[in-house]
């Protein structure tokens, strides 16, 4: 019998519907097997009925019993709902209902929700200054930004926190309106929305940014795109047909992606691409992605490790990106080593790739000399139709060449925990050994996608108990997001395409969303359980964060920020209110914030939420939806 059968039988007997007897158990294993959908309840009352009937005894109990069935029937069809339940990523944390899972035909309604009416009553007062609209508040700390000793390693681009959170709001930039919808705004965004033409002018001849009336047009131009991305990334396949994009090669990380249309126009092709840039003098690269619809985040190769995870991505990127490769012995190479996964490929196209002045020999030598060290190797180098030279490199799948190099320089990294290790972590002078799982096997490449999205990620047979967990999550976020997510709370999601999942856990979130036109930047707190390599096992994308801070992004970049789970521990180190400001900072107006929790955490954040003047409305004790609205202080509203 299954183990949830006898639970059912359990529970029949405590409520007193039957005695349980021998025969009432092999009658009732008898008439069903563990896969079969059905009632167990009933058809143990049917039996029990029938033999009652039989045998003409007892009119009064038979009453009786008819009786608590109807009572029963009735009680069970109005409580069925969700198996609420955390993701096991809070173990302290209890479930907060255990109601009996919905059967396949129950019609899926929008839940009754209540409006959340207690006010924090909290004076806000706008962000300050000419930057105010596009604040990043550990990305502007100018005053420690005009303290540091050396920019040479690009220390100035790197974060540097305020020591308190600021609680001012960033005002919106005039004339402001809601984004262009997804798929048109691949292509255009109202020009209102991010008023910088800075790129507009400085990249003219290459078709990055056009202004046309009261819209940014983005042509899919490039600095080495001269024919069009689409041509750029049809060259890089047919250069390799090993990459196979969108089966193969499903998750890229692009260096100084600029404004990120070679990833914009790589989901056409099933690839999700993590687009970085520092924020720099090209102005506002990243939030154009973002305002584009296309995954991109602040953030910048110089002194610190790059906050994702090892042997996560499956090709690297970078076209012109003004990475020196090989300073510092090669320190930034070896940072791509760790992200990279075994067998995967770094494609670079720059001109020490084609051109032979003395300059760019030193630069291709210096790389010669540093990717030979790391035991990569190169699989192809060529030229386009358009003079525009590649290279692609690939790490290596066997440690044997580590083991046969002349010199161990650099050295392999010491094989400790490396939870979380690229949080605030300086770049390593070593090259990270290949990963292997409990028998010391080397860790095997990731099923094609769209297999590997629900799959056994590799990453998962380091931890022997982790499967069941993996699979019980991502289970339980199907039936959630299903049931309540898509359905019972209101969401218009024809209006949502970024998405933030700030507690992703092993982003089931996510996975149960991955059928509409959206996607999620999964983020794994730098306090939880460290599932990011295996997030990118699955074909999506993600970073670590610490929530006390401010996130890597402009203002009004994200359409539904999620939380499950997360307040309770996060509060035990920072204050509510500065989440709230944050979270309001990367939200747009009309986004929404999704939080699933327990009282105790929503009647603490639902008064900030409305003091922001968001509407703010109730889900079953442990839902809060709460939608940002146009409001700003001191602005007409």
């Amino acid at each position: 019998m299954c183990q949830s059968d006898l639970r059912i039988l359990w529970e029949v007997g405590i409520l007193g519907l039957l005695p349980l007897t021998d025969t009432t158990y092999y009658q009732y294993h008898g008439m069903h097997s563990c896969n079969t959908t059905f009632d167990p309840r009933a058809n143990l009352m049917a039996i029990s009925v029938k033999n009652l009937l039989k045998e003409r005894k007892y009119p009064s109990i038979l009453t009786f019993l008819v009786f608590l069935i109807c009572i029963t029937i009735l009680f069970f069809t109005n409580n069925a709902t969700y198996t609420i339940d955390p993701t096991g990523f809070y173990p302290d944390v209890k479930p907060l209902v255990h109601f009996s899972s919905p059967t396949p035909e129950r019609q899926k309604l929008p839940l009754k929700g209540e409006p959340f009416l207690l006010d924090a009553n909290i004076v806000w007062n706008p962000c300050k200054g000419p930057l105010a609209a596009d604040y990043i508040p550990c990305l502007d700390n100018f005053k420690a930004i005009k303290a540091l000793k050396t920019r040479r390693h690009m220390e100035h681009r790197e974060r540097h926190c305020p020591p308190s959170s600021p609680h001012c709001l960033v005002p919106l930039p005039k004339g402001y309106k809601v984004p262009v919808k997804w798929p048109k705004s691949r292509d255009m965004i109202w020009y209102d929305n991010v008023p910088h033409t800075k790129l507009v002018e400085y990249k003219k001849e290459q078709n990055w940014v056009v202004k046309s009336e009261n819209y940014l047009v983005f042509p899919g131009g490039g600095t080495q795109f001269k024919d069009g991305v689409d041509h750029y990334t049809r060259f890089i396949e047919e250069t390799l047909p090993a990459i196979e994009w969108g089966k193969n090669i499903r998750v890229v990380l692009d260096v100084g992606c600029g404004v990120a249309s070679f990833g914009g126009y790589l989901l056409d092709k099933n690839v999700i691409t993590m687009s970085f840039a520092p924020k720099d003098e090209h102005e506002a690269q990243i939030q154009f992605a973002l305002e584009r619809g296309i995954p991109a985040t602040l953030s910048v190769i110089g002194t610190q490790k790059l906050t994702f995870p090892d042997n996560g991505v499956d090709l690297i990127h970078c076209a012109r990106c003004r990475v020196h490769w090989d300073a510092d012995g090669g320190k930034p190479l070896f940072e791509l080593n760790r992200i990279l996964r075994p067998g995967g490929y770094f494609a670079w196209s720059a001109t020490p790739v084609y051109r032979d002045d003395e300059r760019d020999r030193k630069v291709w030598n210096a790389m010669v000399t540093v990717t030979k060290s790391m035991c990569w190797t190169v699989v192809a180098k060529t030229l386009d139709s358009s003079g525009i030279g590649l290279v692609i490199y690939q790490k290596p799948t066997s440690s044997s060449c580590y083991q046969e190099r002349k010199e161990s320089t650099p050295p392999l990294c010491e094989n400790k925990d490396r939870k979380n290790i690229s949080w605030y972590a300086k770049l390593s002078s070593c090259i990270i050994p290949l990963p292997v799982d409990a028998s010391g096997n080397l860790q095997r490449w990731p099923m094609p996608w769209p297999l590997r999205l629900t799959g056994t990620p590799p990453s998962l047979s380091i931890d022997s108990d982790a499967g069941d967990t993996f699979f019980s999550n991502s289970r339980h976020w199907s039936d959630l997001v299903s049931d309540v997510y898509r359905d019972g709370l209101s969401i218009n999601w024809s209006s949502v395409r970024n998405v933030m999942d700030m507690n992703a856990g092993y982003a089931g979130f996510a996975t149960a969303l991955i059928d509409l036109p959206l996607w999620v930047m999964n983020v794994v707190p730098i306090d939880m359980p460290d599932t990011l390599t295996t997030i990118f096992d699955r074909g999506l994308i993600g970073m670590y964060h610490d929530w006390c801070e401010s996130f890597n992004t402009y203002p009004r970049t994200y359409d539904l920020v999620h939380a499950s789970f997360l307040f309770k521990h996060l509060l035990q180190r920072c204050d509510i209110v500065n989440v709230a400001v944050e979270i309001d900072r990367i939200l747009r107006p009309n986004g929404y914030l999704v939080v699933q929790d327990s009282m105790e955490i929503i009647n603490k954040l639902g008064p900030v939420l409305r003091s922001l003047h968001w509407s703010v409305t109730l889900y079953q004790n442990q839902f809060l939806v709460g939608r940002k609205s146009f409001w700003r202080p001191g602005r007409r509203n």
